[in-house]
């Protein structure tokens, strides 16, 4: 029985061994998996602050595409008033210009009749 006691006493220390390396590695890995748990939570307070500021920089800009937007509309409304304007313009102008081409033409035509009634007028006393 010695042989079975001492196998005993080795089985033991082996056993003893082994729970110890297995402590030894679970305080290992408990305290890896702390320092991950303090990271996350450094993270997680340092991107609370990058949430808000995003957050605040997405309202911004769009508030300050709707005013652009504005803005622009604005912009067409004039831009559309001017353009009115410059055809009401165009169109007055035409219409005066052409009342008045009409009458200078006919203006123009009648002189040149009446000098030619008295360019044949002088024609035919100088005949005489």
């Amino acid at each position: 029985m010695e042989i079975v006691s001492v196998f005993n006493v080795l089985l033991l220390l082996c056993a003893s061994a082994l729970c110890i390396a297995l402590i030894i590695y679970l305080n290992r890995v408990t305290k890896s998996v702390k320092g991950i748990e303090d990271n996350l939570k450094d993270i997680s307070t340092q991107i609370k602050p990058l949430i808000s500021s995003t957050t605040f920089l997405s309202e911004k800009l769009n508030y300050i595409s709707e005013e652009i937007k504005e803005q622009v509309y604005i912009g067409k409304n004039i831009v559309t008033e001017v353009k009115d304007r410059v055809d009401t313009i165009l169109d007055l102008e035409e219409k005066i210009r052409g009342g008045f081409e009409s009458s200078i033409f006919d203006l123009i035509k009648n002189l040149s009749a009446v000098s030619n009634g008295v360019s044949a007028f002088w024609n035919a006393f100088k005949k005489k």
